[in-house]
């Protein structure tokens, strides 16, 4: 599935690989994510940190009416507030995918998939 921008010059399609891989650098830019997790923890490992290519696994997207909804999976460093890197994470994931390709987003969804001990 891939998003489509309608603009004065045509059609643009943005497939979920592209969205992902803004959504995957947006989420570990910020301070306190370890990393990008897959969705399917079991299936793939828990204690696994995706590297930039396997982004796609950690991130799934949804697109209805030109609007997207995204579920971000990270990993976040122990002895820091989850609530606040979340939040840092939303807006950041929100902030890149209008600047960087111009769609809108409904919703952006972290979901922490596991704890990590940050190193010294």
């Amino acid at each position: 599935m891939a998003v489509k921008i309608k603009t004065k010059h045509g059609l643009i399609d943005v497939t979920n690989g592209v969205i992902a891989t803004v959504v995957g650098s947006a989420a570990t830019a910020n301070y306190g994510v370890v990393g990008m997790a897959s969705k399917n923890a079991i299936r793939d490992g828990v204690n696994e940190i995706l590297n930039r290519a396997n982004y796609k696994r950690g991130v799934v997207v949804k697109s209805v009416d030109n609007r997207i909804t995204v579920d971000v999976y990270i990993i976040v460093g122990y002895g820091l507030k989850i609530s606040e890197v979340s939040r840092n994470v939303q807006d950041n994931v929100k902030y890149n995918l209008e600047q960087q390709l111009g769609i809108q987003t409904k919703s952006v969804n972290v979901i922490v998939q596991g704890v990590k001990v940050l190193d010294e």
